[in-house]
Formats: C-alpha cells, structure tokens, sequence
C-alpha cells in the first residue's frame, strides 16, 4: 500500500528513499512545468527551470517540517517563487543580448499560482498515479459509478459483476485516493 502524502514527504526528507523520490518527481514534474509555462517560458526552459527548482527542493526538503495545519502547497510555491525571482536577479545581470526574454520584469509568479487549478492538477495526477494500483475492470466500475454516475446495477450488469463488487471498487479507489492526497490538498 502506497504511504500517505504526509509520510511521503516524510521519507523524502531522509535522502535516501529513491522510490519516495520518484513519486514525488512524477506528481510534481508536470504542476511544475505548467507553472513555468505560465510564466511565459518555452517548453526546453521551463524543463530547465523545473530541474532548477527540484535542486532547491533537494537541498531544503530535509529541513522542511510537514505541519497538517499548515500549507505543504503554499511552502512549494515560495520554493518556485523564490527560484523564479533569484533566476530573474540572474538574468537581469546578463548583457541584454543574452538575457532571456520571457522573463517579466514586473511578473510576480504567485499570483500566476491559483489554488483551484493546483487542487485540480493534483486530484488528475494522483488518479493517473493510482490507477495503475487496480485493475482496469475494477477502475472502469468506479469511474463508471462515480465520474459517469451510472447506476451500480448498470455498471455492474455491463462488467459481468456483482453490484456489491462496484460499490466495493468505489470505496477502495476512493480511499487509496484519498490515502494518496493526504495532507496535500488544502
């Protein structure tokens, strides 16, 4: 059973958790890249500016302290918000020639970072992460009963199951999700 999103930050502080690592990598690498994006930076530099701020992340997650009450999003934000802002000083420095034009001057990247749009992100790729945890027949009678909202004896009938198996397949997905967005959803 995957671990919870706060026990996953957990054993990503301690350095030495690859698999830990990588699902925090595959969750966040395209929230990231969209964010960049939104900056106004091309597909190559905001590749190169997410790597920028996953070594920002390596080097302060060992001192990050998960608190429930507090924002896990928010403390992400000012990560990428403060690498922004130092790349931009950098760049501002460049003789113009090479300076990057994508970076807005006057662009605060927070206010680019909206709350709904993160929720949403975050609840497709935590789908897209756990579906490979079931079975197609068992994620096609949940998402059939759930997203679709056909009924359980349709559902059920159209599978070749019992209507107690899709209601079963709902509660399972449902709470490995739930398992999977802990902590992170604010």
């Amino acid at each position: 059973m995957p671990t919870t999103s706060a026990s996953l930050l957990e054993r990503i502080k301690s350095g030495s958790d690859r698999p830990a690592w990588d699902r925090f990598v595959e969750l966040y690498t395209p929230l990231l890249l969209g964010w960049c994006q939104r900056f106004g930076l091309s597909d190559a530099d905001a590749a190169d500016f997410t790597q920028d701020v996953f070594v920002v992340l390596v080097q302060h997650l060992p001192q990050f302290q998960y608190d429930a009450s507090r924002s896990f999003r928010a403390w992400l934000k000012t990560v990428l918000t403060n690498t922004w802002r130092k790349h931009h000083r950098k760049a501002s420095r460049l003789p113009a020639a090479t300076g990057d034009p994508n970076l807005a001057p006057d662009s605060d990247p927070a206010e680019l970072l909206d709350a709904a749009e993160h929720r949403n992100y975050l609840v497709r790729r935590a789908l897209a992460i756990v579906r490979v945890d079931f079975e197609e027949k068992t994620w096609k009678a949940c998402w059939e009963f759930v997203v679709n909202e056909r009924p359980a004896a349709e559902v059920a009938a159209e599978l070749g199951m019992s209507e107690n198996a899709v209601y079963l397949a709902k509660s399972r997905i449902l709470r490995h999700l739930r398992i999977e967005l802990d902590g992170l959803l604010e």
